[in-house]
């Protein structure tokens, strides 16, 4: 199957999905707008074609800047599909949507849509300010798609509500790198505390490691390690890292409390395998790809139960769920899960062979074929 890939950014899910996809014997092709002006106009990367499209400015742009570019995109990509035409879209984030629904239109290819998160629930669980434009925008895409690939049910739920038949939506999650994430090999040591939490994400307000923090106060024989923002040398110039540093004095936690920076991907499993527990404490995340990631090393997680991880984290099972936000509540999970190594281990062993059997990318790229197949079928049905 000829699969076209559209993004207005650089997406690791993009990239995952359409290795494997490329793995499973698909010709895909990743349509992404160019946002950096050495960015060659086409590469081959993990069996996979990248073209960067030139709509706007070649630099990083705000969703409130980036849809003045949309129609060039959309006339882009058009032109490229009338040519060489794919046999279907895979539309990923709003932006793209509009414009592959644009192009597709034109060209009679159809189009599955996959928007991540919705502006409605970024107001309302994120509290961010979004585009005007945007709802109705996600509205008419949803509508007008011939399918929706929701990353999660949460998301599923969220299409529904625009009004779009259950029918044509189907949950394609997100993965894990199964030949690196595995419980085997190294385990980075720990330090004066002889229990250890992990979390790991950007540094952001929206990915909730201020309770994660507030939770240590019931956990004195704990540390927290956090990954991720900048290199470790440059983590004083960043503004969350400073305010998780000085929250964390406010807390009387400080000493248990240590900001790592970067970690390269490889390096993460070793960080992950040395701890009792990884923590996944965001206001929303669609995919719950940290907690996937600890899973398969055959860690457990405590997790808030929002979108992708009250998919993926099975309560009890696999690892504990908490509401988001509610740090006696986290603290609560973590003192019954750090320092019981049998429910650890037990928790773990679950994590790991629900991981491996229903989250590697392979599985994932199926599930996502078989949703392409549904949607060139119900193209063929309406001509």
């Amino acid at each position: 199957m000829r699969i076209a890939m559209v993004s207005d950014r650089a997406n690791t899910h993009v990239h995952n999905l359409s290795a494997a996809l490329a793995r499973g014997g698909h010709e895909v092709t990743v349509y992404m707008r160019r946002d950096d002006p050495d960015k060659p106009d086409e590469v081959t990367e993990s069996g996979y074609r990248v073209v960067a499209v030139p709509a706007g400015p070649a630099e990083p742009l705000p969703d409130a800047e980036l849809s003045a570019h949309m129609d060039e995109f959309a006339r882009f990509v058009r032109e490229r599909w009338e040519a060489e035409p794919p046999d279907v879209v895979h539309a990923h984030h709003w932006l793209p949507g509009l414009a592959a629904m644009s192009a597709g239109e034109v060209t009679g290819v159809p189009v599955v849509q996959t928007f991540h998160t919705v502006a409605d629930l970024e107001r309302r669980r994120l509290g961010d300010e979004q585009p005007r434009e945007r709802a109705g925008t996600e509205r008419t895409v949803a509508n007008e798609a011939r399918w929706i690939a929701a990353t999660c049910n949460d998301e599923l739920r969220d299409v529904v509500q625009m009004g779009v038949s259950r029918a044509r939506i189907s949950v394609v999650s997100g993965g894990v790198d199964l030949d690196l994430f595995v419980p085997e090999g190294e385990r980075q040591p720990r330090e004066k505390y002889p229990h250890r939490l992990v979390a790991a994400g950007d540094l952001l307000p929206r990915n909730g490691f201020v309770t994660a923090i507030a939770a240590l106060r019931a956990l004195p024989d704990t540390e927290l390690v956090i990954a991720g923002g900048p290199d470790k040398s440059e983590l004083g110039a960043d503004e969350h890292a400073r305010f998780l540093r000085s929250f964390a004095g406010s807390m009387n936690v400080e000493d248990q409390v240590r900001l790592v920076g970067h970690v390269p991907h490889e390096e993460m499993p070793a960080l992950l395998r040395s701890a009792d527990a990884v923590v996944c404490t965001p206001w929303y995340d669609p995919f719950g790809t940290v907690a996937l990631e600890a899973m398969a090393c055959g860690v457990p997680v405590v997790a808030a139960a929002v979108g992708g991880l009250a998919d993926v984290v099975v309560d009890g099972i696999t690892g504990l769920l908490v509401t988001p936000r509610k740090p006696r509540e986290l603290a609560g999970a973590l003192r019954r899960l750090v320092g019981q190594r049998a429910l650890g281990e037990q928790f773990g062993a679950a994590g790991r062979d629900r991981a491996w059997a229903r989250f590697g990318w392979d599985r994932v790229a199926g599930e996502a074929a078989r949703v392409y197949e549904r949607a060139t079928a119900d193209q063929l049905t309406r001509a």
